[in-house]
């Protein structure tokens, strides 16, 4: 049996999830219902927005991400240039040097040119001193040129390394450019998608704006129609502190109602005077036909302890029936008749009860 309870409270807690409406004009309702479903189509606008804006905000994440690791590879390439400009101008020092160097050497072998063999080989002591002048010039000629070479090999080296560096340098600048463009476009388009989500948001705002000032017009309506003064207190006809005190609708009862509704104070006071009440009713609308389904008895007559059901709008209004006076007004007692979960009573006269088509669900 509890497991079964559970089930059924469950469903009647999505039955009863929306709070009581009782105007007499269904305009009313009518107008509400389309600006809510003008906001959820709003909302669904904004959360596609949104999920666009977020997409866009991921690639310019990304985007910089890339920026930021390719200027690291223009830093490195940059201070590559600048070590190899340095290494070729110290490179060039170098070859001004050896320039200077075999300018020297070379008067030298002109001088030791302008020697005959003859005269050499007289000059010298002996035949072994011949053979060294020899090879000493042959030494001299031959460390020239593979200087020469040296250096200019060298000097090339550097050169090509520079220029691969810097084509390097200028393709990491042009990626960079690129990405400095492909970030401006994104930048540009989550600020058209973020304009848009908020211009959807404040039609949200304005259209509940709008269902604030229908939903004063149809409890002074109400007021209007239902006759008899109104006073209203949070808390009060002793419905419990833990449902009272707690936000309207976050809280559901013993009985499968959301917490500060009309139905749920109803139900609250039946069962506080000790006698039955069946779990799950539903909306106020819908306890004449539950009840009678139940065995419990539904008239047109009123009786001190009854319910009585307003049968207007989508979902009715229900009000506890504390005394009948001859005349056949009643007191009753009532929450969220004027739509903010509080409690309130006032006397209705019979004319108006009934030119209403009240019910009344005796308990």
């Amino acid at each position: 049996m509890k497991k079964r309870l559970v089930l059924i409270s469950f469903a009647v807690l999505l039955m009863a999830a929306t709070p009581c409406q009782h105007v007499f004009a269904d305009t009313y309702d009518e107008q509400i219902n389309a600006l809510k479903s003008q906001i959820s189509a709003y909302q669904d606008q904004a959360a596609q927005l949104k999920a666009q804006a977020d997409t866009l905000q991921n690639k310019i994440n990304t985007l910089a991400v890339e920026k930021s690791q390719l200027q690291a590879q223009i830093n490195l390439n940059t201070a590559k240039v600048a070590q190899l400009e340095q290494q070729i101008a110290e490179t060039n020092q170098k070859i001004e040097d050896q320039k200077a160097l075999l300018a020297n050497n070379l008067v030298n072998l002109y001088v030791d040119n302008a020697v005959t063999p003859l005269e050499m080989l007289a000059s010298s002591s002996n035949i072994s001193e011949y053979i060294d002048k020899q090879e000493y010039r042959e030494t001299i000629r031959s460390s020239l040129q593979d200087s020469i070479a040296e250096v200019k090999d060298l000097e090339a080296e550097l050169s090509a390394q520079k220029t691969s560096t810097e084509q390097a340098l200028a393709d990491q600048q042009s990626q960079r450019d690129q990405i400095t463009q492909n970030e401006a476009e994104q930048s540009l388009l989550l600020a058209q998608t973020q304009g848009q989500e908020e211009a959807y948001q404040t039609l949200v705002t304005q259209s509940n704006e709008q269902i604030a000032t229908l939903r004063a017009q149809q409890a002074a309506a109400n007021l209007k129609w239902a006759g008899g003064s109104v006073s209203y207190e949070t808390g009060g006809g002793g419905y419990p502190a833990v449902w009272a005190n707690a936000v309207q609708d976050s809280l559901a009862d013993d009985w499968g109602m959301y917490n500060r509704e009309c139905v749920s104070f109803a139900a609250f006071k039946v069962a506080a005077s000790g006698r039955y009440m069946p779990y799950g009713l539903g909306n106020a609308n819908q306890w004449p036909s539950r009840a009678a389904a139940r065995g419990i008895s539904v008239d047109a007559t009123p009786k001190a302890g009854d319910v009585a059901i307003w049968p207007v709008g989508y979902y009715g209004h229900a009000m506890y029936v504390y005394s009948v006076s001859s005349d056949g007004s009643l007191f009753i007692g009532e929450y969220n008749y004027d739509y903010t979960g509080r409690y309130s009573e006032r006397t209705v006269s019979a004319s108006t009860w009934k030119a209403q088509g009240f019910e009344f669900v005796h308990f």
